[in-house]
């Protein structure tokens, strides 16, 4: 799961000309180190090739585990160890869906995450189609009640990714909001920005307040066929989800450290998520961004002289079906809290970083455009926009943690994104390692950095 975008950047402010931190010239080593000599596609390799699809929960959910404490180890971390986590689990089982009229064909559907199943038999319905949860709300329950309800709202490609941000709530909200209204099921055409005929899953939020029905997506081909066809008269079609919820598992949060030189117990927090959906090896989302923060971390460990705080990577549990990882980090470390000086989260696949944005004290802006200066060779502009943080950094934003954005170039990304083919066939190693360059130079120099950065405001700690 990727988290809504932030929205488009107002215009770049100009980063003042302060003098040079004295960590500046390790800073400016270390990230050309890092741009010349990453270990980051091989990092992602091992996890896409050697662990593959690691959905919460799952056999391959625990292999990501092993491999995540072996890989810490390897690459020069300290006090690496597992944290128990509880996720949920949801397996997926049989999924089809059949068109039974104006034309009989099969369409190519994958159940959204923690859908309910239907009957053995399937649903059979006739389809209503709108495109977003807002139209659905303009409609008589009468007009909805019984059908298979069709959102095919599209998602726009955008290099910030905030098309993402205005198309998901069809998958997130759609299914209850249909529910409500007496239908049946719900299909979304696929959250996505590629033709292919290859379907997008993701999580679906059920609410309280209203049953559950079975929720699938369709390839975006499918999806324009059966919209096209609806413009012309009614359609009828057959949904089949043999899904089902299984007893929670055991799996973990898996941190590691470059302890700090004189201050050990401040730390900065650089995190990603170990998991990936169940239909991919998720090289994108979010192999990549493990490997984008273990990078920054390795090349901070080798390095002579280590900055005064520690740096921290987290290796989140389960993000993708419910920030289970997120919030017992949270719990664990409550005591620590106070002690984050900073957290910034990897989740935006091997796209280059373009932009840089802060949230904490108004008061330590100026400070934060000092630590991403050294940015500014590799293409990096900071931008005044307040951060957003990664959804495995919402506890954190909750209880005031500081919040940066390196904010990846997203064109790509939405295109293979929660699919089979998130591969290794589509990372660029160059922009990889151009990201684990803007981290491990942004790391070393908030941990090395004098001072600190405040906290969140109490009126911006819950996202919107």
């Amino acid at each position: 799961m990727t988290p809504p975008s932030r929205p488009e950047p107002t215009a770049p402010a100009q980063i003042a000309a302060d003098p040079p931190a004295p960590s500046a010239g390790t800073v400016e080593a270390l990230r050309d180190a890092v741009l010349s000599s990453s270990q980051a596609w091989e990092t992602t390799r091992s996890l896409v090739d050697e662990v593959g699809p690691r959905f919460a929960g799952s056999p391959g959910d625990r292999a990501a585990v092993a491999w995540a404490q072996r890989t810490l180890t390897a690459h020069g971390l300290q006090n690496v160890r597992a944290e128990k986590v509880k996720v949920p689990r949801w397996q997926r089982g049989h999924e089809a869906a059949h068109l039974i009229a104006p034309y009989p064909r099969d369409l190519v559907v994958a159940a959204l995450g923690g859908s309910a199943p239907t009957p053995p038999r399937g649903i059979t319905a006739e389809v209503i189609a709108v495109p977003t949860v807002a139209d659905l709300d303009k409609l008589d329950r009468k007009a909805v009640e019984g059908r298979i309800v069709f959102f095919h709202a599209r998602m726009e490609r955008t290099q910030t990714g905030t098309g993402y941000g205005k198309a998901v709530s069809i998958r997130t909200a759609g299914p209850s909001a249909a529910a409500r209204k007496g239908a049946a099921a719900v299909i979304i055409r696929s959250v996505g920005t590629d033709v292919e005929r290859i379907p997008h899953t993701g999580a679906v939020f059920y609410q309280a307040d209203a049953p559950r029905i079975p929720a699938a997506a369709l390839s975006v081909p499918d999806a324009e066929m059966l919209e096209r066809l609806l413009a012309k008269g009614p359609a009828k079609l057959t949904l089949t989800l043999d899904s089902k919820v299984l007893p929670d598992a055991e799996s973990a949060n898996i941190l590691g450290e470059v302890p700090g030189s004189s201050a050990p117990d401040e730390i900065v927090l650089l995190g990603a998520h170990l998991d990936s959906w169940d239909l991919t090896p998720g090289a994108l989302d979010d192999a990549a961004g493990c490997a984008i923060v273990i990078e920054a971390a390795r090349a901070i460990a080798a390095l002579p002289r280590k900055p005064r705080r520690t740096v921290r990577v987290v290796l989140f549990a389960n993000e993708e079906f419910g920030i289970s990882g997120a919030r017992a980090y949270a719990a664990a470390h409550a005591a620590e809290i106070p002690r984050h000086l900073i957290a910034i989260e990897a989740d935006l696949g091997d796209g280059k970083v373009l932009t840089a944005s802060f949230l904490g004290s108004d008061t330590a802006r100026p400070a934060f455009e000092a630590l991403v200066r050294p940015l500014v060779p590799l293409g990096v502009t900071f931008i005044p926009d307040d951060a957003h943080g990664g959804s495995d950094l919402i506890p954190l934003r909750a209880l005031g943690v500081p919040l940066a954005d390196l904010h990846q170039d997203a064109t790509r990304y939405f295109d293979v994104h929660h699919t089979p083919n998130d591969t290794m066939a589509k990372i660029v190693r160059e922009d990889l390692d151009q990201a684990a360059a803007a981290y491990a130079a942004f790391a070393y120099a908030a941990a090395d950095m004098s001072g600190d950065l405040g906290r969140i405001p109490e009126d911006k700690r819950q996202r919107r």
